[in-house]
C-alpha cells in the first residue's frame, strides 16, 4: 500500500511539475509579446529556464519526501509488528526452571541416527 501511495504522490507532484511549467511557457510568450528590445526577450527566456528548473527541483525534493515518507511508515510498522526478542534474552518466569540445553537445539541425551 505504501508504494502505491508513493506512486500516486510521485505521479500528482509530476502533474503539478508540468503545469508549472506550461505556465511559465505563457509567461514567457506573454513576456516576449511585450518585449521592445531583443534583451527583454533573452531576459524572458532566461527567466523561463530559471523557473522551468525550479519546477523541477520541486519535484525531485518532492519524490524524495515521498519516499522519505515510505521508509519512515515502513520502518515504523516494523518496529511494531516484529518486535520479538531474540532467543533466550528473555526473563524466566519465577518459580519456573531453564533448561540448561541450547534453546532451539535438541536436549542432551538426544542422538541422530542415519540410515
Amino acid at each position: 500500500m505504501h508504494s502505491a501511495k508513493e506512486k500516486l504522490s510521485n505521479a500528482a507532484s509530476a502533474a503539478k511539475e508540468r503545469v508549472d511549467i506550461y505556465k511559465t511557457k505563457v509567461e514567457e510568450k506573454v513576456e516576449k509579446a511585450t518585449a521592445r528590445t531583443k534583451e527583454e526577450k533573452e531576459i524572458a527566456h532566461e527567466r523561463r529556464k530559471a523557473k522551468e528548473a525550479e519546477a523541477k527541483m520541486k519535484l525531485h525534493e518532492a519524490k524524495a519526501e515521498h519516499a522519505a515518507e515510505k521508509l519512515h511508515s515502513h520502518h515504523l510498522y516494523d518496529v511494531e509488528t516484529h518486535g520479538h526478542q531474540p532467543i533466550g534474552t528473555a526473563a524466566p518466569v519465577p518459580g519456573t526452571t531453564v533448561p540448561t540445553y541450547p534453546l532451539g537445539g535438541h536436549p542432551p541425551g538426544h542422538h541422530m541416527t542415519y540410515k
